[in-house]
């Protein structure tokens, strides 16, 4: 393990993992809920179908995602991005200095963060504010 510079902040560089953590499992439950609410508002309803999760996120999710197939791809490769991720403890994506995403994945997720947090914020669900500010 060794120590990298953030900012000001030393964070430790670690390998990637096999399985995911608790603060992983979080982010990838919180991940999979915004794509499938954003899925659910801009996409057709007869393209949707129950994507295969990691084991260890399957417990955290109280029913199937079902998302299109583009959204699946999207949430696959979160999935794989996060769990890849060298940084301990790792900053948010719009603080990290390492960018995962190519550009068409970042903008795209981009786009799906501020139409699911704002939608999900006027349904009540203010722990994903919560979240977005001190995690």
């Amino acid at each position: 393990m060794t120590w990298v510079i953030h900012g000001s902040a030393f964070l430790r560089y670690s390998h990637p993992m096999n399985e995911l953590t608790a603060h992983q499992l979080k982010d990838l439950k919180i991940l999979a809920r915004f794509i499938q609410v954003y899925c659910h508002a801009k996409h057709d309803q007869q393209e949707r179908g129950a994507v295969p999760l990691p084991p260890e996120l399957q417990p955290r999710l109280r029913r199937h995602v079902t998302i299109c197939p583009e959204c699946a791809e999207l949430l696959e490769h979160g999935i794989t991005k996060r769990r890849l991720c060298p940084l301990d403890p790792k900053p948010s994506c719009k603080q990290c200095h390492i960018h995962c995403y190519g550009p068409a994945y970042r903008q795209k997720i981009r786009e799906i963060m501020a139409f699911s947090g704002r939608k999900l914020l006027l349904r009540g669900r203010v722990d994903y504010l919560w979240h977005y500010f001190f995690n």
